[in-house]
């Protein structure tokens, strides 16, 4: 690690990625799935998406010691039909879940050009684009939806009711950078919030509404309160339709009812979607991937607006991030490295003061 002026410091992927298999290991999780979870995780961190990085162990091993969240539990596959399958958590972590039906997804698409898999009895899977990744590793295109824990009002009201559930797709490019969406319905992750209350930091006043209505810049208060939704009416419309594909179709939690990864008190129940399409089914392989190359093209050089150096395509800043990143390490501050080591020490890892 090196210390930097703005009191960070930095952490090579590899070193997270092991620290987290170890911490996930000390708590009864078995190896193969722990190095799943850590993967996923640390690939957050390396896209700049620190809200669900590594950052979400010591909330997840509280859920763990509570008994709310399966340690041991591997995910369920059974098939509906040649292209439609169902995953059951058994409430273990989400990353696993989606981890095996996305890969279901690909191998039907494959076979049959299109695959689909609703994911049940599940917990927080952190940031959907590596689930798109998984896909366009695969060279395929997919969609990625889950619900999550009420934090938005539907439009009109002042209920959390709605989760901050993303809305995430993909698709392989040729040469050039692939197609990554994955973007929330409120005005800002939920996650991010919970990072400024960690840090000590204020928040924009466009984010949320303290538990009067109020605009506010002061992150416990906007927890306290409700997230705002993404254009009103059209990021409430998304969350319902998240709640719709995710929970209602799955069989898993719904309409309020999925429990938040920060909250100990019983198991989550999220449910997810996933669909992973054969981007050939139509033309050639290389006319799509010519086209998806002059999207790009078209994209990141259209005539800019006063002051934007640079356009970028959908998921190109996060790829340029993880390009820095691997090389320069994971940034932290102090109380995110005290956390965590906390967190091996309760685990059984006799570290030291350096375990991060």
């Amino acid at each position: 690690m090196e210390e930097t002026p703005d009191a960070k410091f930095y952490v090579e992927a590899s070193e997270a990625r092991t620290f987290v298999e170890n911490v996930l290991i000390g708590n009864g999780v078995p190896a193969a799935n722990a190095e799943v979870v850590a993967r996923c995780l640390v690939a957050a961190d390396l896209r700049g998406v620190d809200t669900h990085g590594i950052n979400r162990i010591p909330s997840y091993m509280t859920r763990l010691r509570q008994g709310v969240l399966d340690a041991t539990a591997s995910p369920e596959l059974t098939k509906v039909t040649p292209v439609v399958a169902q995953v059951d958590a058994r409430n273990g972590f989400g990353f696993l879940a989606a981890s095996k039906g996305m890969a279901a997804a690909v191998d039907m698409a494959r076979e049959f050009g299109i695959g689909m898999v609703s994911i049940k009895h599940s917990n927080h899977f952190g940031m959907s684009a590596w689930i798109v990744q998984q896909a366009i590793d695969a060279g395929m295109m997919s969609l990625v939806f889950t619900n999550s824990s009420p934090a938005l009002p539907p439009f009109g009201g002042k209920e959390k009711l709605l989760g901050v559930s993303p809305i995430a797709c993909g698709a392989p490019g040729g040469k050039e950078k692939p197609f990554i969406l994955d973007m929330a319905p409120s005005v800002a992750a939920r996650g991010k919030i919970y990072k400024a209350k960690r840090r000590g930091e204020k928040i924009p006043l466009d984010w949320a509404l303290d538990s009067e209505g109020r605009p506010t810049d002061d992150p416990e208060a906007a927890l306290g309160g409700v997230m705002q939704p993404m254009g009103g009416p059209k990021g409430s419309g998304l969350a319902i339709m998240m709640d719709v594909f995710s929970g209602v179709l799955s069989g898993s939690a719904f309409a309020g009812n999925v429990t938040g990864p920060y909250d100990p008190s019983k198991p989550s129940d999220v449910g997810h979607f996933l669909i992973a399409i054969k981007p050939d089914l139509f033309l050639s392989l290389q006319d799509f991937r010519e086209r998806m190359d002059y999207l790009y093209q078209r994209v990141v050089g259209v005539d800019k607006a006063a002051g934007v150096d640079r356009v970028y395509f959908p998921g190109e800043i996060e790829q340029l991030r993880q390009e820095e990143r691997e090389k320069s390490g994971i940034p932290l501050v102090q109380a995110e490295i005290d956390a965590l080591n906390e967190e091996a020490k309760r685990g059984g890892q006799d570290w030291g003061e350096n375990a991060v």
